[in-house]
Protein backbone atom coordinates (compact mmCIF):
# COMPACT_ATOMS: atom_id res chain seq x y z
CA UNK A 1 0.00 0.00 0.00
CA UNK A 2 1.97 2.70 -1.07
CA UNK A 3 1.50 6.64 -1.44
CA UNK A 4 0.71 7.18 -5.15
CA UNK A 5 2.36 10.76 -7.10
CA UNK A 6 1.56 12.28 -10.04
CA UNK A 7 4.64 13.49 -11.52
CA UNK A 8 4.30 16.32 -14.19
CA UNK A 9 6.33 16.49 -17.12
CA UNK A 10 6.90 18.67 -20.36
CA UNK A 11 8.36 17.14 -23.71
CA UNK A 12 10.00 14.08 -21.90
CA UNK A 13 11.23 16.15 -18.67
CA UNK A 14 10.07 16.64 -15.31
CA UNK A 15 9.30 19.98 -14.22
CA UNK A 16 10.08 21.13 -11.14
CA UNK A 17 6.61 20.46 -9.23
CA UNK A 18 7.36 16.52 -9.85
CA UNK A 19 10.33 16.66 -7.49
CA UNK A 20 8.51 18.86 -5.43
CA UNK A 21 5.49 16.53 -4.65
CA UNK A 22 7.72 13.56 -4.76
CA UNK A 23 9.94 14.99 -2.06
CA UNK A 24 6.27 15.27 -0.05
CA UNK A 25 5.07 12.19 -0.75
CA UNK A 26 8.12 10.48 0.58
CA UNK A 27 7.72 12.43 3.96
CA UNK A 28 4.20 10.93 4.09
CA UNK A 29 4.78 7.72 3.35
CA UNK A 30 7.79 7.88 6.05
CA UNK A 31 4.82 8.95 8.44
CA UNK A 32 2.71 6.03 6.77
CA UNK A 33 5.54 3.33 7.53
CA UNK A 34 5.64 2.84 3.39
CA UNK A 35 6.89 3.31 0.12
CA UNK A 36 6.38 6.01 -3.05
CA UNK A 37 4.88 4.91 -6.09
CA UNK A 38 5.03 7.48 -9.48
CA UNK A 39 3.10 7.64 -12.29
CA UNK A 40 4.92 9.14 -14.76
CA UNK A 41 3.45 10.03 -18.26
CA UNK A 42 5.84 9.78 -21.44
CA UNK A 43 8.95 11.33 -19.62
CA UNK A 44 12.61 9.96 -20.60
CA UNK A 45 14.42 10.02 -17.11
CA UNK A 46 12.01 8.31 -15.11
CA UNK A 47 14.83 6.55 -12.56
CA UNK A 48 15.93 10.34 -11.58
CA UNK A 49 12.37 10.41 -9.71
CA UNK A 50 14.91 8.20 -7.29
CA UNK A 51 16.86 11.30 -5.62
CA UNK A 52 13.58 12.16 -4.48
CA UNK A 53 11.98 8.80 -2.48
CA UNK A 54 10.51 7.74 -5.17
CA UNK A 55 10.99 3.37 -4.79
CA UNK A 56 8.85 2.56 -7.81
CA UNK A 57 7.92 4.45 -11.21
CA UNK A 58 4.78 3.13 -13.39
CA UNK A 59 6.15 4.45 -16.54
CA UNK A 60 2.99 4.89 -19.19
CA UNK A 61 4.23 5.63 -23.13
CA UNK A 62 1.15 6.46 -24.94
CA UNK A 63 1.25 9.09 -27.67
CA UNK A 64 -2.35 9.51 -26.88
CA UNK A 65 -1.15 10.85 -24.22
CA UNK A 66 1.30 13.22 -25.42
CA UNK A 67 -0.67 15.89 -24.05
CA UNK A 68 -2.18 16.24 -21.31
CA UNK A 69 -5.98 14.92 -21.17
CA UNK A 70 -7.80 15.64 -17.81
CA UNK A 71 -10.40 12.95 -18.02
CA UNK A 72 -7.71 10.54 -19.29
CA UNK A 73 -4.55 11.07 -16.93
CA UNK A 74 -7.66 11.13 -14.36
CA UNK A 75 -8.34 7.77 -15.25
CA UNK A 76 -5.12 6.34 -15.26
CA UNK A 77 -4.47 7.50 -11.82
CA UNK A 78 -7.16 5.67 -10.88
CA UNK A 79 -6.28 2.61 -12.38
CA UNK A 80 -2.91 2.97 -11.10
CA UNK A 81 -4.06 3.72 -7.27
CA UNK A 82 -6.20 0.73 -7.56
CA UNK A 83 -3.44 -1.34 -8.42
CA UNK A 84 -0.90 -0.29 -6.25
CA UNK A 85 -3.69 -0.43 -3.64
CA UNK A 86 -2.93 3.66 -2.78
CA UNK A 87 -5.13 5.06 0.22
CA UNK A 88 -2.95 8.40 -0.59
CA UNK A 89 -2.38 10.47 -3.40
CA UNK A 90 -0.37 13.56 -3.86
CA UNK A 91 -0.43 15.92 -6.66
CA UNK A 92 0.69 19.47 -7.35
CA UNK A 93 -1.39 22.91 -7.38
CA UNK A 94 -0.63 23.49 -11.41
CA UNK A 95 -3.63 24.36 -13.67
CA UNK A 96 -3.38 20.99 -14.99
CA UNK A 97 -3.64 19.15 -11.73
CA UNK A 98 -6.58 21.51 -10.88
CA UNK A 99 -8.81 19.86 -13.96
CA UNK A 100 -7.84 17.32 -12.97
CA UNK A 101 -8.06 16.36 -9.12
CA UNK A 102 -12.07 17.19 -9.38
CA UNK A 103 -12.40 13.86 -12.07
CA UNK A 104 -10.03 11.80 -9.66
CA UNK A 105 -11.57 12.15 -6.40
CA UNK A 106 -15.03 11.09 -8.02
CA UNK A 107 -13.40 8.48 -9.60
CA UNK A 108 -11.98 7.34 -6.26
CA UNK A 109 -14.86 8.61 -4.01
CA UNK A 110 -12.03 9.94 -2.46
CA UNK A 111 -11.47 13.20 -0.04
CA UNK A 112 -9.56 16.17 -1.73
CA UNK A 113 -8.01 18.73 -0.07
CA UNK A 114 -6.02 21.30 -2.35
CA UNK A 115 -3.34 24.07 -1.67
CA UNK A 116 -1.42 22.05 1.25
CA UNK A 117 1.27 23.70 2.48
CA UNK A 118 2.79 21.22 5.40
CA UNK A 119 3.39 17.30 5.59
CA UNK A 120 0.63 15.87 7.63
CA UNK A 121 -0.06 17.49 11.26
CA UNK A 122 -1.03 14.04 12.08
CA UNK A 123 -2.33 10.74 9.94
CA UNK A 124 -4.62 9.25 12.39
CA UNK A 125 -6.37 10.68 12.33
CA UNK A 126 -5.09 12.70 8.91
CA UNK A 127 -5.05 16.64 9.44
CA UNK A 128 -3.15 19.17 6.85
CA UNK A 129 -2.70 22.33 6.86
CA UNK A 130 -3.74 24.25 4.14
CA UNK A 131 -4.07 28.02 2.74
CA UNK A 132 -7.57 29.61 3.26
CA UNK A 133 -9.62 32.90 2.99
CA UNK A 134 -7.06 33.89 -0.23
CA UNK A 135 -3.97 33.06 1.03
CA UNK A 136 -4.59 35.16 4.52
CA UNK A 137 -5.05 32.34 6.85
CA UNK A 138 -4.50 28.57 7.02
CA UNK A 139 -7.11 25.84 7.61
CA UNK A 140 -6.30 22.48 9.48
CA UNK A 141 -8.45 20.28 7.80
CA UNK A 142 -9.33 16.35 8.39
CA UNK A 143 -9.70 13.84 5.51
CA UNK A 144 -12.31 11.09 6.98
CA UNK A 145 -12.27 9.06 3.64
CA UNK A 146 -10.84 6.03 2.70
CA UNK A 147 -8.64 7.44 -0.03
CA UNK A 148 -6.84 10.80 0.44
CA UNK A 149 -5.82 13.47 -2.31
CA UNK A 150 -3.61 16.09 -1.27
CA UNK A 151 -2.91 18.94 -3.95
CA UNK A 152 -0.13 20.91 -2.65
CA UNK A 153 1.16 24.33 -2.69
CA UNK A 154 3.99 25.56 -5.38
CA UNK A 155 7.18 26.01 -3.53
CA UNK A 156 5.28 25.81 -0.44
CA UNK A 157 7.06 22.31 0.68
CA UNK A 158 10.25 22.54 -1.42
CA UNK A 159 12.41 19.81 -2.93
CA UNK A 160 14.32 17.51 -1.11
CA UNK A 161 16.61 14.82 -1.82
CA UNK A 162 16.10 11.49 -0.19
CA UNK A 163 17.88 9.34 -2.83
CA UNK A 164 16.22 5.31 -2.98
CA UNK A 165 17.05 3.09 -5.80
CA UNK A 166 13.51 3.50 -8.24
CA UNK A 167 12.77 0.64 -10.10
CA UNK A 168 10.69 1.81 -13.17
CA UNK A 169 7.47 -0.57 -14.75
CA UNK A 170 5.67 -0.06 -17.57
CA UNK A 171 2.12 0.43 -17.07
CA UNK A 172 -0.54 0.06 -19.59
CA UNK A 173 -4.20 1.61 -18.57
CA UNK A 174 -7.19 0.59 -20.03
CA UNK A 175 -9.12 3.91 -21.99
CA UNK A 176 -12.20 3.96 -24.05
CA UNK A 177 -12.89 6.27 -26.16
CA UNK A 178 -14.94 8.50 -23.87
CA UNK A 179 -11.91 9.63 -21.99
CA UNK A 180 -10.65 11.65 -25.02
CA UNK A 181 -14.22 13.36 -26.07
CA UNK A 182 -12.30 16.40 -25.16
CA UNK A 183 -8.79 16.87 -26.95
CA UNK A 184 -6.73 19.60 -27.42
CA UNK A 185 -6.41 21.08 -31.12
CA UNK A 186 -3.49 22.82 -30.75
CA UNK A 187 -1.13 24.08 -27.40
CA UNK A 188 0.38 27.79 -28.16
CA UNK A 189 3.29 27.74 -25.26
CA UNK A 190 5.90 30.60 -24.82
CA UNK A 191 9.35 29.37 -25.70
CA UNK A 192 13.12 30.22 -24.89
CA UNK A 193 11.51 32.05 -21.11
CA UNK A 194 10.92 31.05 -17.74
CA UNK A 195 6.88 29.91 -17.06
CA UNK A 196 5.34 31.59 -14.28
CA UNK A 197 4.41 28.34 -12.81
CA UNK A 198 8.03 27.22 -12.47
CA UNK A 199 9.76 30.38 -11.64
CA UNK A 200 11.42 30.84 -8.36
CA UNK A 201 11.56 34.38 -8.97
CA UNK A 202 9.36 36.62 -10.98
CA UNK A 203 9.29 39.98 -11.63
CA UNK A 204 6.16 41.95 -12.64
CA UNK A 205 5.26 45.14 -14.07
CA UNK A 206 1.78 47.73 -13.88
CA UNK A 207 0.81 50.72 -15.13
CA UNK A 208 3.50 52.65 -13.34
CA UNK A 209 5.66 51.66 -16.23
CA UNK A 210 3.96 53.87 -18.73
CA UNK A 211 3.65 51.64 -21.80
CA UNK A 212 4.41 48.63 -23.61
CA UNK A 213 7.75 50.27 -25.17
CA UNK A 214 9.11 49.94 -20.95
CA UNK A 215 8.72 46.66 -20.88
CA UNK A 216 12.71 45.95 -21.80
CA UNK A 217 13.79 47.13 -18.31
CA UNK A 218 11.40 44.45 -16.55
CA UNK A 219 12.51 41.85 -18.93
CA UNK A 220 16.69 42.84 -18.87
CA UNK A 221 15.84 42.23 -14.88
CA UNK A 222 14.44 39.16 -15.04
CA UNK A 223 16.98 38.15 -17.42
CA UNK A 224 19.89 38.70 -15.30
CA UNK A 225 18.09 36.82 -12.16
CA UNK A 226 16.95 33.49 -13.81
CA UNK A 227 13.63 34.98 -13.59
CA UNK A 228 9.77 35.39 -15.15
CA UNK A 229 7.98 37.98 -16.60
CA UNK A 230 4.82 38.64 -15.47
CA UNK A 231 2.25 41.88 -14.83
CA UNK A 232 -1.36 42.98 -13.30
CA UNK A 233 -4.39 42.77 -15.08
CA UNK A 234 -4.99 46.42 -16.04
CA UNK A 235 -1.20 45.90 -17.84
CA UNK A 236 -2.99 43.05 -19.79
CA UNK A 237 -6.20 44.29 -20.39
CA UNK A 238 -4.82 47.34 -22.62
CA UNK A 239 -2.67 44.96 -24.72
CA UNK A 240 0.61 46.03 -23.28
CA UNK A 241 1.61 42.33 -22.18
CA UNK A 242 -0.08 39.01 -23.09
CA UNK A 243 -3.01 37.63 -20.71
CA UNK A 244 -0.84 34.75 -20.24
CA UNK A 245 1.22 36.98 -17.95
CA UNK A 246 -1.53 38.30 -16.20
CA UNK A 247 -1.51 36.87 -12.07
CA UNK A 248 -3.23 37.71 -9.40
CA UNK A 249 -6.53 36.38 -8.26
CA UNK A 250 -8.26 36.37 -11.89
CA UNK A 251 -5.18 35.42 -13.05
CA UNK A 252 -2.25 32.89 -12.40
CA UNK A 253 -1.29 32.26 -8.94
CA UNK A 254 1.97 32.68 -8.11
CA UNK A 255 3.79 31.02 -5.33
CA UNK A 256 7.01 32.37 -6.11
CA UNK A 257 10.57 31.87 -2.91
CA UNK A 258 10.67 36.26 -4.70
CA UNK A 259 8.02 38.41 -5.91
CA UNK A 260 9.10 41.68 -7.37
CA UNK A 261 6.82 44.21 -8.26
CA UNK A 262 7.53 47.47 -10.02
CA UNK A 263 4.81 49.76 -10.34
CA UNK A 264 1.96 48.02 -9.22
CA UNK A 265 -0.04 49.85 -6.65
CA UNK A 266 -1.50 46.52 -5.22
CA UNK A 267 -5.39 45.70 -5.54
CA UNK A 268 -6.49 43.33 -3.37
CA UNK A 269 -7.28 41.04 -6.29
CA UNK A 270 -3.87 40.87 -7.24
CA UNK A 271 -2.28 40.57 -3.40
CA UNK A 272 -4.34 37.52 -3.33
CA UNK A 273 -3.10 36.04 -6.14
CA UNK A 274 0.48 36.70 -4.71
CA UNK A 275 0.84 36.17 -1.46
CA UNK A 276 1.87 33.09 -1.15
CA UNK A 277 5.03 33.87 -3.01
CA UNK A 278 8.05 33.78 -0.09
CA UNK A 279 9.65 37.25 -0.12
CA UNK A 280 7.68 40.15 -1.69
CA UNK A 281 9.72 43.13 -3.05
CA UNK A 282 7.68 46.60 -4.42
CA UNK A 283 9.35 49.31 -6.10
CA UNK A 284 6.53 52.16 -6.50
CA UNK A 285 6.73 56.20 -6.10
CA UNK A 286 3.85 56.31 -4.10
CA UNK A 287 4.96 55.79 -0.55
CA UNK A 288 0.72 55.35 0.19
CA UNK A 289 0.55 52.43 -2.41
CA UNK A 290 -1.37 49.59 -0.79
CA UNK A 291 1.01 46.99 -2.15
CA UNK A 292 3.58 47.94 0.58
CA UNK A 293 1.45 46.91 3.79
CA UNK A 294 1.98 43.66 2.08
CA UNK A 295 5.49 43.38 1.14
CA UNK A 296 8.75 42.34 2.83
CA UNK A 297 11.45 44.88 1.02
CA UNK A 298 9.76 48.49 -0.24
CA UNK A 299 11.94 50.87 -2.53
CA UNK A 300 9.93 54.17 -3.03
CA UNK A 301 11.50 55.44 -5.78
CA UNK A 302 10.43 56.18 -9.88
CA UNK A 303 10.92 52.75 -11.18
CA UNK A 304 12.90 54.22 -14.22
CA UNK A 305 15.64 55.03 -11.97
CA UNK A 306 15.63 52.35 -9.53
CA UNK A 307 15.47 49.19 -11.26
CA UNK A 308 18.65 50.27 -14.17
CA UNK A 309 20.60 50.88 -10.98
CA UNK A 310 19.25 47.55 -9.42
CA UNK A 311 20.17 45.64 -12.58
CA UNK A 312 23.71 47.48 -12.90
CA UNK A 313 24.27 46.21 -9.34
CA UNK A 314 23.33 42.79 -9.46
CA UNK A 315 25.53 42.86 -13.19
CA UNK A 316 28.51 43.72 -11.09
CA UNK A 317 27.63 41.27 -8.53
CA UNK A 318 27.70 38.25 -10.75
CA UNK A 319 30.61 39.07 -12.01
CA UNK A 320 31.88 39.22 -9.04
CA UNK A 321 31.25 35.93 -7.61
CA UNK A 322 30.66 33.63 -10.89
Amino acid sequence: MSVLVYTESLKGKFKKNAFEVASYAHKVAQELGTTVTAVAFNASDDASLGNYGVSKVLKVSDESLATFNAKAYADTLAQAAKAEGAKVIILSSSADTKFLAPILTAKLTAGYVPNVVEAPESTSPFVVKRTAFSNKGFAFTEISSEIKIIGVSNNAFGVMENNVSASVEDFNPSLNDNVFSVKSAEVDRVTGKVTIADADIVVSGGRGLKGPENWGMVEELADVLGAATACSKPVSDMGWRPHSEHVGQTGKPVASNLYIAIGISGAIQHLAGVSSSKVKVVINNDPEAPFFKAADYGIVGDAFEVVPELIEKLKEFKAQNA
